[in-house]
């Protein structure tokens, strides 16, 4: 549904971004993700036919995003981080406006404002002027207009900034039952919804690709041993050199609650039930002990910290492009 291939966008002397190759298939939501200044307003401002690469190609359903933007423009609907809203206009004047600007008259216009005002949950503020929406309603009414035609391809920059915990779950529940039907590029600051959402994730740092993968696969790769975190009622004042003697154990970490330390063993090795024993055996007080693996926010520092390389599902390094 959308194919990046070895894009370069070039302003004078500076590289935005330097031969970026991706795909994202019909119905997956893909997260993008990047540093402040790595290239991804850049790339997707190139995806929405906004600016054209310097080199390479990006298409969006089969059409070029340089050569045939109206037709790109016809199948994308697009977030940007400020929602691009008319303050003046009530909820139902804006949206009536942009569906009749993507070709919508009639009966297909009262159905397409009906559907996106229940599945945004704006009834309630239909006939409110925008100017004096909170920042949620706002941000809302911007991923009202992105859906307004239905579009193929869904580009969200940021969509929940300024949302409450609750109005994040409902637009990240949103945006999951968007898959399948939809083919979602999805950028955002906040990882955890990266994960909450997205089946795979593309990483760019420096105007290039790092990583591109699932979050599990990114953290596999990345993982360079195996983590416990223990919990104990009694844990005596040495519980971290004590550990030390437990066959298996080649590291012990103390963490801020003085109950728990993290035990590291050779990845691929399971040492918990030799742990757990040996807790036991000396009166401890086992009170839980469970595997710690790396977040999607480890795996972003790793990469865009530049700490290691990591190769991708084609086996070339981090940092090459195919």
């Amino acid at each position: 549904m959308i194919e990046v291939c070895n894009i370069t966008k070039r302003y004078g002397h500076l590289t935005a971004i330097d031969r970026v190759t991706f795909r994202v298939e019909k119905g997956e939501v893909l997260a993008f993700l990047g540093p402040n200044g790595a290239g991804k307003t850049t790339t997707m401002r190139i995806l929405t036919s906004f600016i054209p690469a310097t080199e390479g190609t990006a298409q969006v359903a089969g059409f070029d995003c340089a050569e045939q933007p109206e037709e790109v423009k016809k199948r994308i609907g697009y977030l940007p981080e400020t929602p691009p809203v008319y303050q003046e206009l009530t909820v139902a004047e804006y949206l009536g406006f942009v569906g009749k600007l993507r070709g919508l008259s009639g009966t297909s216009l009262t159905q397409a404002l009906d559907r996106v005002t229940e599945r945004l949950s704006l009834g309630s503020v239909r006939q409110r002027l925008i100017a004096n929406l909170s920042r949620g309603y706002r941000q809302r009414v911007g991923l009202a207009q992105a859906l307004i035609h239905d579009p193929p391809v869904l580009i969200l920059d940021e969509p929940t900034v300024g949302l409450d915990p609750k109005q994040i779950i409902e637009i990240r529940e949103l945006i999951k039952s968007l898959a399948g039907s939809h083919s979602v590029i999805l950028s955002t600051h906040i990882l955890p919804e990266a994960t909450a959402v997205c089946q795979r994730v593309v990483i760019i740092n420096g105007g290039r690709i790092v990583a591109e993968d699932t979050p599990d696969q990114l953290s596999a790769r990345l993982r360079k041993s195996e983590k416990i975190s223990v919990t104990l009622k009694a844990p005596p004042v040495n519980v971290a050199e004590r550990f030390r003697d437990v066959p298996g154990v080649e590291h012990v970490l103390t963490t801020a609650d003085p109950h728990t330390v993290l035990i590291e063993c050779a990845l691929g090795r399971d040492i918990r039930e030799d742990v757990a024993r040996f807790a036991v055996g000396h009166n401890w007080g086992l009170l839980e002990m469970k595997p710690v693996s790396m977040t999607l926010e480890d795996v972003f520092l790793k990469l865009t910290q530049r700490e290691d390389e990591v190769p991708k599902s084609n086996d070339t390094t981090v940092g090459e492009q195919p």
